[in-house]
């Protein structure tokens, strides 16, 4: 993984339950323009195996189907050529998650990764830690 983090980058910032995706436009300071979301589903009793464990909690389950619901998705535009590099921005918990269930090719795609929290951020002060990671 490189500190760089090319143009045209797609950016994910996301916890268990939301994410924001960006692209990287230019190449000189980071400059980030919003795409698109994702918010979790309505509470379900499912998780991303079909049922919920016994020893997870309803929300745990619910982040989990999320984060592979999240991968999915990635895998998916990866494969539309929708970005070659991809950039995380998750909680450190989510971003375990995360890794755990993506794609090896999305895997790839990742040129850099970062373990904050930066959902309920300003798209400046998203792009400030950036600059600063």
């Amino acid at each position: 993984m490189s500190n760089t983090i090319p143009e045209n980058a797609l950016v994910v910032v996301a916890d268990g339950g939301k994410a924001l995706m960006f692209r990287r436009i230019g190449t000189g300071d980071v400059t980030l323009r919003e795409e698109q979301d994702m918010v979790q589903d309505a509470m379900t009793t499912q998780g991303p195996s079909g049922s919920r464990p016994e020893e997870q909690s309803p929300k745990q389950t619910n982040e989990a189907g999320f984060v592979n619901k999240l991968a999915h998705t990635l895998h998916t535009m990866h494969q539309h050529g929708a970005f070659q590099d991809l950039v995380l921005v998750v909680d450190p918990q989510t971003l375990g998650q995360l890794r755990a269930c993506l794609h090896k090719t999305v895997e790839a795609a990742v040129v850099r990764s970062v373990a904050k929290d930066l959902t309920n951020h300003p798209v400046k002060a998203i792009e400030k830690a950036l600059s600063e990671h």
